[in-house]
């Protein structure tokens, strides 16, 4: 099973799809970040490292039932024409939800109430696992599938998810602290869910688009963004960020 620990051809496949799987993960470690930060600080930390185990959990049941996930790409049957498969409905409904999800972020991010307690209910750590698990599945099979195109070993393509998800619990809390701190970043990471929801839901009805212009629209969107927040540091006296609401606040559980 790992006899190719010793052809170099390997480890160069190894290297490239952990790198690809920490790259295709970045959506789902903005998606965990956000919802985590609904929770009170305590719950944030477990949510994090239970949610991004459900991942690694999630992509490894998906590699090692390999043969259903391929027949997940041969057509269920056709509507005008069209030819539709497994993997095409769960990118669809996966993108709506996505798109669903972002939009009801920003909207309570912008216009929603303060919360306290009683928000928290609504915002429970079962449910936010739930939401986790219901995205997972859809992160996990586009990086599977992946993976299979790449890589002919299930050992490597183990070994490479395992590897990508340590990477994503060491940079999980960073990234959802530097989000939950600035509300910009905060509202183009949910730009960044839509624009991944809209793919996936184009991907599902057949219509390619290269990941490297989504990736590079990120990167360069981001980049600009890091441009900003420099420039505000140093006027940071004058005037203060926008503050987004929020749906749980330790303050306001205090206060009362």
């Amino acid at each position: 099973m790992f006899e190719w620990v010793a052809s170099p051809e390997a480890w160069v496949a190894l290297a490239t799809l952990a790198a690809l799987e920490i790259v295709l993960g970045i959506d789902n470690i903005i998606f965990i970040s956000i919802l985590v930060g609904r929770l009170p600080e305590k719950q944030r930390e477990p949510a994090r490292f239970i949610g991004l185990g459900l991942a690694m959990v999630t992509r490894l049941a998906l590699l090692f039932s390999i043969v259903w996930i391929m027949g997940l790409v041969e057509p269920w049957f056709t509507v005008f024409g069209m030819e539709i498969s497994g993997r095409d409905i769960i990118l669809v409904g996966g993108g709506l939800f996505l798109l669903a999800k972002a939009t009801h972020e920003i909207h309570n991010s912008l216009e929603g109430a303060e919360g306290g307690e009683t928000s928290v209910a609504a915002a429970g750590f079962g449910m936010v696992l739930l939401q986790i698990a219901i995205l997972d599945i859809v992160f996990s099979l586009d990086s599977v599938i992946t993976a299979v195109g790449l890589v002919d070993e299930i050992s490597i393509m183990a070994v490479a998810i395992v590897l990508a998800v340590i990477v994503m619990l060491v940079a999980a809390k960073p990234i959802g602290d530097f989000v939950d701190r600035h509300p910009t970043v905060k509202m183009l990471a949910l730009s960044f869910l839509i624009m991944v929801g809209l793919t996936l839901i184009v991907e599902g009805f057949d219509v390619h688009v290269p990941k490297g212009y989504i990736y590079f629209a990120m990167a360069f969107s981001m980049g600009v963004e890091m441009l900003n927040l420099r420039l505000r540091s140093k006027r940071e006296k004058q005037a203060q960020p926008v503050e987004l609401h929020k749906p749980y606040r330790e303050d306001s559980v205090e206060q009362g």
